[in-house]
């Protein structure tokens, strides 16, 4: 169970995500010098590869739980998103999130991800071979009906056109902000160090979280992305909700984890996570 030495961001984390940290069993054994072992880390799949079970959908436009179109669905073992079915008028910005039911403050979380087919009629410019791993975010309950995306941290997952140069585990922050190098940023989305996956290729990307520290992003094994102190946007209409919720705290410990559908279907396997202990 995760145990803050700061009981005031606990209690802003558990105000805002609209539910109690309800963590899996502790995720990693610490050896006596403090540090764990490989044969100690103990992951624990959130995907079991045959259905939606433990997942909640919310889609733009729809309430919290309603899966419009099947757009989450699982084929061939694989956690698929997907418009061939309600999107015929055209995709109409109705971002997709997908929230795992538990919430996490301190873990690694990997997945493995790629990107298939064509866009959907409608998809923005941006959002072609776009995706992204939401963390540190609100519960689908509290979006609003017509909230585009939830206020997170959003690991930016993106795939290339087949010849131009596009980097993937970048960083967006839809209202939220970070501090890199000592200095509070307050642009949308960063560009990362990887390199340009292009074609149907599966990719890794894992997640390193500290609570309200430190956060870093690792394609294939190489860490391309590091940014500390995540927290709320005073600027940003739906997180002032969440900070009048939280008696004016900005920093976020912890939240939900939910998958993106931005336009582009895409899959996802291997979905895992591996909890910390809290420094």
């Amino acid at each position: 169970m995760f145990v803050s030495r700061f009981p005031r961001r606990r209690a802003l984390a558990v105000c805002l995500m609209g539910a109690a940290f309800a963590l899996t069993p502790s995720a990693q054994a610490v050896a006596d010098d403090g540090e764990a072992t490989a044969a100690d880390e103990k992951w624990v799949s959130l995907f079991d590869g045959k259905s939606l079970d433990g997942w909640t959908p919310k889609i733009r436009t729809h309430a919290a739980g309603e899966n419009y179109a099947n757009t989450f669905r699982v084929e061939d073992g694989l956690l698929t998103v997907s418009y061939d079915g309600g999107y015929e008028d055209g995709f109409k910005a109705q971002y997709g999130h997908l929230f795992y039911k538990d919430t996490f403050s301190h873990y690694r979380m990997r997945l493995q991800y790629r990107f298939i087919g064509e866009q959907v009629d409608g998809g923005a410019g941006w959002a072609l071979r776009n995706s992204g791993v939401m963390i540190h975010g609100q519960s689908p309950e509290s979006m609003g009906k017509d909230q585009e995306f939830p206020v997170s941290i959003e690991v930016q997952l993106l795939g290339g056109d087949g010849k131009n140069q596009r980097t993937t585990g970048n960083l967006c922050t839809p209202g939220t902000n970070v501090v890199m190098d000592g200095e509070l940023k307050k642009n949308h989305c960063f560009t990362s160090t990887s390199e340009t996956y292009h074609g149907d290729q599966w990719v890794t990307a894992e997640i390193e979280v500290h609570g309200d520290k430190v956060i870093r992003h690792l394609i294939n094994g190489e860490e391309v992305f590091k940014y500390e102190a995540p927290q709320l946007d005073p600027r940003d209409a739906d997180a002032k909700k969440l900070i009048e919720a939280a008696d004016g705290e900005l920093l976020l410990s912890g939240g939900t984890i939910s998958l993106q559908s931005e336009s582009h279907p895409c899959q996802f396997r291997k979905i895992e996570i591996l909890e910390l202990p809290a420094e």
